[in-house]
């Protein structure tokens, strides 16, 4: 296989990713884990539990280096770990949709162990090392059939929970008092969602890397509730952003020499900046057609997930 190279027919271009199986199983595995971290990622960012799947998006890291230096494989390592990090922030209370107190410091806490085990079990073995870079950043040429099914198996599990719990996971994620006076499980619904989370990291953290997982997680939902308050419309356009960030990333980095973790970060951020921008200036045009028409008296914007 010769190194690939663009041109200037796009047609050519983007038909050569599907000429190798690898690239075909990529791009497989990035769709279906594009879906799943744009459903997961969206209810994360309403809940305002970004520092908590940050804590399970690292715990794949010693997850990973653990499975090595026990022979294991290491999707087995990214799957315990993140599923133990997620019942041990929900078992310490931590929806951490407050981040202020106690909650946050018993979350960052299990973020400060995880990073120490997975130190020592690279020392401990040294073979760790080698595909340290991988492991952290994330690649996508050892993907294989297997990889691709068992991460689909995975997103329908994770999606069709979201299905059924979604409604009173969304009521108990914008008013929890109004969603316990209804009956609603809400401690189960926190332990529960902290669970679909962490399948989630750890499917993901196997494409992005145990630290770029995080960007394909929060930049696309935050972008789509940046855009919109509808939690339908908001909950598509995340996973359209996801999918975006995750196609156009792998084409790019199979014409480039660096790291698709790169790309899928730069481009998440991207469509978050863009997403700012024009949320912005929609609140500077109605405030300024407020201020026209009302005596000053502008319309405010709702803030993202502010509204069902």
């Amino acid at each position: 296989m010769t190194n690939p190279r663009l041109s200037w027919d796009l047609a050519r271009d983007v038909s050569a990713l599907f000429e190798y199986q690898f690239m075909v199983n990529a791009l497989q595995a990035g769709t279906i884990v594009a879906v799943m971290a744009g459903a997961v990622g969206w209810y994360m960012v309403l809940r305002r539990q970004s520092f908590a799947g940050h804590t399970i998006a690292v715990m794949s890291f010693p997850g990973a280096a653990g499975a090595a230096l026990a022979g294991a494989p290491a999707a087995l390592g990214y799957y315990l770990a993140c599923a133990i990090a997620a019942l041990s922030i929900g078992q310490a209370g931590g929806s951490a949709r407050d981040a202020r107190g106690g909650e946050s410091a018993r979350i960052a806490v299990v973020q400060v162990a995880g990073l120490a085990l997975g130190f020592l079990f690279l020392s401990l073995y040294s073979g760790v090392l080698e595909q340290l870079e991988t492991l952290l950043f994330g690649t996508f040429l050892g993907i294989d059939r297997r990889q691709v099914l068992t991460l689909l198996i995975v997103a329908v599990v994770v999606l069709a929970t979201l299905v059924l719990v979604g409604r009173p996971l969304l009521l108990s994620s914008l008013d929890p008092q109004a969603a316990r006076a209804r009956g609603v499980p809400v401690r189960a619904l926190d332990v529960g969602f902290l669970l679909l989370l962490g399948l989630a990291v750890a499917a993901t953290s196997q494409i992005t890397g145990a630290l770029l997982v995080f960007a394909l997680l929060v930049a696309p939902p935050a972008a789509a509730q940046a855009l919109t308050p509808r939690p339908g419309l908001s909950l598509l356009l995340s996973v359209a952003f996801a999918l975006l960030v995750v196609w156009v990333g792998l084409g790019i980095s199979y014409y480039s020499i660096y790291p698709l973790g790169f790309f899928v970060t730069s481009l998440g951020f991207g469509v978050y900046l863009l997403a700012q921008l024009a949320r912005r200036t929609r609140v500077r045009a109605r405030r300024h057609e407020g201020g026209s028409g009302l005596g000053g008296v502008g319309v405010p914007e709702p803030e993202p997930g502010a509204a069902a």
